[in-house]
């Protein structure tokens, strides 16, 4: 139903009802120093058709850009169907379903949401999402410190991605607790473990790390165990299509799993918003964030859903809350939803297979390209990290020049790896893109070596 505005006499009507003048006069308890007045930089509203206009040549100026940058947000393909469907009324303006006689739609589709979840990390129970993938990892580590009851230290390595880590430590700083950075292996890249790491509550497993190197898991979880420790896994949900699920890795698996839910179906978006996942083994349940729908029979013995844990303070005691902060994203989680029932097994294994042939021929090219070389030998997804010998930044602004968006510098964050690049590829790219790529970066470095770096003009 279209929004319809008062007219002049609407309003005019209703603030005689209640006897006021004017509209103004319904917020005279506001100090008048505390009124901004007209906001002087919005501009005045335009006509619908004017708006579209605007939005179109805004839009065209962004270009077209043939993109290579990854690092926790990941261009995929999504079906046109998964928006279609996920925008309908119905799932659209739907809230948090708090009355369950009157949600059972959304209710439901969250349930499988977390059947999907469980089953894609081999764990036992799944919330129904949180707000991303940073406060997701956050919520994780305060959970494994509840759970542990003694240790309020937990390991860090440095290949969990930056933004994580400083979102987690602004989280826990506060709180008395302490956490310990992992090294990683100059020739590897993997997670180098302590000999004496003291007692710790959790050691946090990212696969793959930033860098894009997979971890050996199950030796990182059996070693945690064997510490008395929880084993906290930090994932890419499209891996574990191809990869062995969090539950299996060691002895016991991980207790706790992670990661950030935007390859499922969610467009980059400039940002957001996205949605964090987590699953847990069944004994920690009680510990887990945020709230997680359940299947149950009414009366009549019919089948019917409903929000069988809530241990956030909007429903509890504050002093007894898992969390104050963390929500469920329903919109996008029916977006994950969707695109995971539409591609199933098979579909998210190849997206994921097809991505890491994709990323190992792009670095197949362009480490045949003087100047180029692998920072690391271990086995990589969808991701790498390549050192170049000319500086990163002005080597991506060159690229982008030729509208390719070439990978994300990380030299700020690892100075150690000198001139280094995060490059991805997913499967939206075609051989034509890889070649491109290859042809642009050799041309690049070709010229900068040949004349000053002022001198070069992309």
């Amino acid at each position: 139903m279209p929004f319809i505005p008062h007219t002049e006499e609407d309003v005019s009507t209703m603030l005689g009802a209640i006897g006021v003048a004017s509209i103004e006069d319904l917020f005279d308890e506001i100090p008048p120093a505390l009124k901004t007045g007209k906001l002087k930089d919005v501009p005045d509203g335009l006509p619908e058709m004017a708006v579209a206009r605007l939005m179109q040549e805004r839009a065209s100026a962004d270009g077209f850009w043939s993109n290579f940058i990854g690092a926790g947000v990941y261009e995929h393909h999504i079906p046109a169907a998964i928006w279609q469907i996920t925008t309908r009324g119905e799932f659209y303006s739907a809230y948090t379903p708090y009355q369950a006689e009157a949600s059972q739609g959304t209710l439901q589709l969250i349930y499988e949401y977390q059947t999907m979840m469980t089953r894609l990390t081999g764990l036992d129970v799944s919330n129904a999402s949180l707000y991303d993938g940073a406060s997701a990892l956050a919520e994780a580590v305060l959970m494994a410190v509840r759970a542990h009851k003694t240790s309020r230290r937990v390991l860090v390595p440095k290949t969990v991605h930056p933004i994580y880590r400083k979102v987690v430590l602004t989280t826990v700083k506060n709180q008395g607790i302490e956490l310990v950075e992992l090294d990683y292996d100059a020739a590897s890249g993997q997670t180098v473990l302590p000999a004496d790491p003291g007692a710790f509550a959790g050691l946090v497993i990212p696969q793959p790390g930033f860098f894009g190197v997979l971890e050996d898991v199950h030796a990182m979880a059996d070693w945690a165990h064997a510490q008395g420790a929880l084993a906290i896994g930090l994932v890419n949900p499209t891996t574990l299509a191809v990869l062995e699920a969090p539950g299996n890795w060691g002895a016991k698996g991980a207790d706790i799993a992670v990661g950030e839910g935007q390859p499922l179906g969610a467009p980059m978006a400039s940002g957001g918003p996205y949605f964090g996942f987590m699953c847990c083994r069944q004994e920690f349940v009680r510990q887990m964030p945020g709230r997680i729908v359940g299947r149950t029979v009414d009366l009549d013995g019919k089948p019917g859903f409903s929000l069988t844990l809530q241990a956030r303070e909007q429903h509890i005691r504050r002093s007894k809350a898992t969390s104050n902060i963390c929500t469920n994203q329903g919109l996008v989680v029916t977006a994950a939803t969707q695109y995971m029932a539409l591609l199933g097994p098979q579909g998210l294994a190849k997206v994921a297979s097809v991505s890491h042939a994709n990323t190992v021929a792009l670095a197949d090219k362009l480490t045949a390209i003087p100047g180029v070389t692998r920072a690391f030998a271990a086995p990589y997804f969808h991701e790498v990290v390549l050192k170049l010998s000319d500086n990163a930044k002005d080597v991506l602004r060159a690229l982008q020049a030729q509208g390719i968006l070439g990978g994300l510098d990380i030299s700020g964050w690892y100075p150690e790896l000198g001139q280094a690049i995060l490059v991805c590829v997913t499967e939206t790219k075609t051989a034509a893109d890889l070649d491109h790529y290859a042809q642009q970066l050799e041309r690049i470095l070709s010229k900068r070596r040949e004349a000053p770096p002022c001198a070069y003009k992309s």
